[in-house]
């Protein structure tokens, strides 16, 4: 009688510790992955559908948690008003560069970051944007610091 009772209690256990990790890892997942609105810039001939982080809440979760970016992805981050502005790479799993912006649309300069790391990657003056694609997308088409970016909302 205990062996059963025992058994239904591990079993029962068993389920209720699957059934927590499925919801944390489903929660998680559906966190991760939350995409934001597009809108879609260009870079010379390259087309990038960006996700558009233009408030608080959705510029700290940036890219985080992410697990992969399409080749032509990327995020922009429009801070509103002029700002001197630094990126980090906590919680974010694939590697990225960042091109930072200013209010004319013209990329000031470009840094490649680390994922995971709390390394800082500024912008060279005061910008509107920075816009993270997938490491090496920026040096891979020739993109370099004085290249405009257009789509964006011009200040």
């Amino acid at each position: 009688m205990q062996t059963k009772t025992m058994n239904t209690t591990f079993r029962f256990a068993k389920s209720f510790s699957l059934i927590l990790a499925g919801l944390f890892f489903s929660g998680h997942a559906a966190y991760a992955q939350t995409k934001l609105p597009v809108k879609q810039l260009s870079a010379g001939m390259h087309l990038i559908q960006a996700e558009v982080a233009a408030n608080d809440a959705d510029r700290q979760q940036g890219l985080m948690l992410r697990t992969k970016m399409g080749t032509n992805e990327g995020m922009i981050f429009d801070f509103g008003a002029p700002a001197g502005v630094c990126m980090w790479m906590k919680n974010t799993l694939i590697p990225l560069s960042v091109a930072f912006i200013d209010a004319e649309g013209t990329i000031v300069n470009i840094e490649d970051m680390k994922p995971q790391t709390l390394e800082s990657h500024c912008a060279k003056k005061v910008v509107h944007y920075a816009l993270e694609m997938n490491q090496g997308w920026f040096k891979q088409r020739n993109i370099k610091p004085g290249t405009k970016i257009d789509g964006l909302p011009l200040k």
